[in-house]
């Protein structure tokens, strides 16, 4: 078996735009690295804050801070970023 070429891996047609896209397929691996550690950080936020509202005698979920987030990521990310946020709140919601 012999090993794909950089230019085969990446679909690029010459050397320089292989090397261009094996570099920022780097950079967008350690970017998704990052992001998937700040969502796993807000996981952990979120289960300490519905502890506190379970403890005093709240619900588990404010759908007023939902929709405040929804909105949030809509206006920066258009209509994408809403079904962003629904699937980050779905990682968030519960785990207490």
């Amino acid at each position: 078996m012999t090993a794909m070429t950089q230019t085969e891996k990446t679909g690029a047609r010459t050397d320089e735009a292989a090397t261009l896209i094996g570099d920022a397929r780097e950079r967008i691996d350690a970017l998704d690295d990052r992001i998937i550690g700040l969502i796993q950080e807000r996981m952990a936020v979120s289960a300490v804050i519905q502890e506190a509202r379970i403890s005093s005698g709240g619900r588990r979920v404010n759908l007023a801070r939902e929709m405040e987030v929804l909105g949030h990521y809509r206006d920066a990310l258009g209509k994408p970023g809403t079904a962003l946020a629904m699937t980050m709140l779905e990682l968030c919601r519960g785990r207490v």
